[in-house]
């Protein structure tokens, strides 16, 4: 069986045949059957008598993204960070200094970049990271956007001809999404990252934006955001959460280490909400996230687990501890507010960090 049944009739036998003998030669259980159901859709194209049109932009995201997939595959297991700006900030701004400046600090900690590779705020970045610490994840356009002489030709330089494949990578590697000055895009790239980690489409992360040094530009994008948004109900007091507003760099810089001073990672698991830390919570912390967060849960209560058997395959985080509960899968801005007091832990309200040699209990 496919894991999604389009609830149409299946191709012919003998296609289906090809079907199942390709995918056969495939290791993994679950990649076969994602592979069946990619190959299945590609021949209910045909039977649907698809337009070429449509067969273009189906056949163009698909390349897309399958090449982006195989760039950013030997850097799985490196931190990175999603920046967005002008591509029109000139190189004497304060902006540009600042994008620039913080690129070179958050690399030190041992992050990678991504930005658009092009101009403005884009060349501040990829500048400041340089090209070994830093990807470009480039937009074709007929004016303003070739890559900048910092990551042009690099392999890890990849270019896209739409918009929502490019904004799918920027948010699918991201562990941070850090946000400089700029016009439309830099605004739907802002609006887009917090509606996905609001709604719970995306992982939790820090997003920060940030101006320039006393700049007042995302300040005034934040009252707007109080005055017309929280105000009239049309986003929740908790959203604010989600996101900071500063013009330090060390503030910016901190708030993304400290996000994952504890907190490392989270998964769903059936209707259970995982979450990696670095080191168990003690057992009066744990208390207190019950008590003082036990709206988040839909029923039962948090709780310290091991890993668990439904995360075969995940061998290198078997190791971590987890707090498992059932979430309702509504307040994300509340559940940052719980990562967030996890970070802010006390050295005697956590347990010994977690033995990355250790055997994680519960994983086959």
């Amino acid at each position: 069986m496919s894991p999604h049944n389009s609830g149409k009739s299946s191709p012919p036998d003998e296609l289906l045949a090809l079907v199942q003998q390709y995918a056969g030669e495939i290791r993994s259980p679950a990649q076969q059957a994602y592979l069946r159901d990619i190959l299945l859709n590609v021949m209910r194209l045909v039977r649907d008598d698809t337009s070429v049109g449509d067969l273009k932009i189906i056949n163009t995201a698909l390349r897309e993204m399958r090449i982006a997939f195989k760039v950013f595959a030997d850097y799985r297991h490196v931190r990175k960070i999603s920046t967005f700006g002008s591509a029109r900030t000139a190189e004497d701004t304060d902006a540009y200094r600042q994008a620039k400046e913080f690129s070179e600090r958050i690399c030190q900690e041992g992050y990678m970049l991504l930005t658009g590779a092009g101009g403005g705020i884009m060349r501040a970045c990829q500048e400041g990271s340089g090209r070994e610490r830093s990807f470009g994840v480039n937009i074709r356009l007929p004016w303003e956007q070739s890559p900048n002489e910092f990551i042009d030709r690099d392999p890890k330089l990849v270019s896209f001809k739409y918009f929502f494949t490019r904004k799918l990578i920027f948010i699918k590697e991201a562990d941070a999404i850090v946000l400089f000055p700029g016009g439309f895009g830099t605004h739907d790239e802002g609006f887009e990252s917090l509606t996905l980690v609001q709604t719970g489409k995306s992982h939790p992360v820090p997003i920060v934006f940030l101006d320039a040094p006393r700049g007042t530009y995302w300040k005034t994008w934040k009252r707007y955001v109080e005055d017309h948004l929280v105000r009239q109900g049309l986003v929740s007091p908790e959203d604010m959460q989600l996101f900071k507003v500063t013009d330090k760099i060390d503030e910016a810089v901190d708030e993304i280490r400290t996000f994952y001073r504890v907190y490392h990672s989270s998964r769903y698991v059936g209707g259970r909400l995982v979450l990696r830390l670095t080191a168990p919570p003690s057992p009066d912390l744990l208390t207190e996230l019950n008590d003082e967060f036990g709206d988040l849960r839909r029923e039962g209560s948090i709780e310290l687990s091991n890993a668990l058997p439904e995360e075969r395959g995940e061998e290198a985080l078997a190791h971590l501890p987890r707090l498992i509960l059932h979430f309702d899968r509504t307040h994300f801005g509340r559940l940052r507010a719980m990562i967030d007091r996890i970070n802010r832990a006390a050295p005697d309200e956590l347990g010994a960090p977690a033995d990355p040699l250790a055997v994680g209990a519960g994983v086959p």
